[in-house]
């Protein structure tokens, strides 16, 4: 008996042939490929959950200084905001979960990298915010994060998560894909659903470059966490109302691999293209060095 998967077919396999979620089958092969107890695992999971949580309030405390060199605290302005939000306030409120966790670790705060620091505020936002409101306990929050980690993997071993390799489609879209797919277990859906919201989430933002201004996790990055908070929700409705990806996930994420490895270098992280070589891109720049 195995728990290994490497594509998201495989991950659906063994979903169907022991009845169980995709978290639960990622959690099964931590145990398989580290060796390490069900609770041991869970523990490490539930810490990284705390984390999480303490970032969100972090960010949200308007009294707590969460600045990076170029921004910060914009998370709270929003928060707010939300009740006038043309998105509803319910939406702009983990919207601004998610901008407050990318400015906590902008301004070196701890945080949980998901899957990387640059697209850290998506997933917990997500998880924790929709958990509190569904009153879930930590088992099924870490349950999905479990799940989400499954994405993860898939996508970092098939394409990317670095933004270095992939663009941002491969940080805050792998995020957001991860969250989607996590928010739709926490809604009870089949893991079919759960991939499929995931595939979705990656097709929505295919091609998205890495274009940090000054090599910074801040402009364009905070802003982009929040939109992947969007995209992962919209996302995970799209696929909870039945409507499909007609691409099937692993080819999403094949086709995300041939576009970030067609992408230009300046496009990748270097700092060398869009808005991080705009004017105002290389005058903050200069203020910062």
């Amino acid at each position: 008996m195995s728990y290994e998967f490497h594509h998201g077919s495989e991950l659906l396999t063994l979903c169907s042939r022991y009845k169980i979620s995709i978290g639960e089958v990622m959690l099964r092969r931590e145990m398989e490929d580290t060796t390490r107890t069900r609770k041991e695992i869970f523990a490490e999971m539930k810490l990284n959950l705390d984390v999480m949580r303490t970032s969100i309030r972090t960010g949200l405390d308007p009294t707590v200084p969460t600045r990076g060199l170029m921004a910060g605290n914009e998370s709270v302005k929003l928060a707010r905001y939300a009740q006038n939000s043309e998105l509803g306030g319910r939406l702009c409120g983990i919207v601004a979960a998610g901008m407050a966790v990318a400015e906590v670790n902008a301004s070196m705060g701890q945080i949980v990298a998901a899957p990387t620091a640059g697209a850290s505020g998506i997933l917990p936002a997500i998880v924790v915010c929709c958990g509190e409101e569904q009153h879930m306990d930590d088992e099924a929050l870490c349950m999905a994060l479990f799940a989400a980690g499954a994405v993860g993997a898939i996508v970092a071993e098939n394409a990317s998560i670095a933004g270095a390799s992939g663009g941002c489609q491969a940080e805050t879209g792998t995020g957001a894909a991860m969250a989607a797919a996590a928010l739709a277990q926490m809604k009870g859906a089949d893991p079919e659903i759960s991939l499929t919201a995931a595939a979705i989430t990656l097709k929505n933002c295919m091609g998205l470059v890495c274009d940090p201004v000054g090599g910074l996790v801040e402009c364009p990055c905070i802003k982009r966490n929040a939109i992947g908070v969007t995209n992962a929700v919209l996302s995970c409705d799209l696929a909870m109302a039945g409507i499909p990806s007609l691409i099937p996930f692993d080819e999403v994420v094949e086709a995300m691999k041939s576009v970030g490895d067609a992408m230009s270098s300046d496009l990748k992280e270097t700092a060398r293209g869009g808005v991080a070589a705009t004017k105002t891109g290389k005058a903050l720049t200069r203020n910062i060095l």
